[in-house]
């Protein structure tokens, strides 16, 4: 299991429009709720919130990285947007966020999860990776993209 293969065109948003974190985080749930792992879309959006009011998922060099680890879901699941125009996401290096990571894993993968939140953040936090996303035109490049980077590293 790697970031490449969570993902699906429909799972990657270009370009989303939204003013809040808030508004970033519906948006992304919305564009998962037909995603076939996703068994009850109101829990999903439940638990990720709950997650987010605990500590700020703003994990800095303009990334958020919102996740919960939930019942609603019977796969990790990941969704991925970059947004029109930064939003303030309580970062813990007070930068806004460009790109947003969405990672659902049910409760029983906690290891998983763990590893598939290094392997973002490690990958997202480079700057030439994150320079590439910004730059991408299609969710295909993105997918793409972590193909590329992810083709030496260990499966998940």
């Amino acid at each position: 299991m790697n970031i490449e293969a969570l993902l699906t065109e429909k799972c990657i948003t270009l370009n989303l429009e939204s003013g809040s974190k808030e508004e970033v985080i519906d948006a992304m749930i919305a564009m998962l709720a037909e995603h076939d792992k996703v068994m009850d879309i109101e829990r999903l959006a439940e638990d990720v919130r709950k997650r987010e009011r605990e500590m700020s998922t703003g994990i800095g060099k303009n990334i958020g990285l919102p996740h919960a680890k939930t019942s609603a879901v019977i796969e990790p699941v990941l969704g991925v947007a970059t947004l029109s125009r930064e939003v303030d996401f309580d970062s813990i290096d007070s930068q806004p966020v460009q790109i947003v990571f969405l990672l659902a894993t049910p409760e029983a993968m906690l290891a998983e999860h763990l590893k598939l939140l290094g392997r973002i953040t490690r990958l997202a936090g480079r700057d030439d990776v994150r320079q590439r996303i910004l730059d991408a035109t299609t969710p295909s490049e993105v997918l793409a993209l972590f193909r590329e980077e992810e083709k030496d590293l260990p499966q998940i």
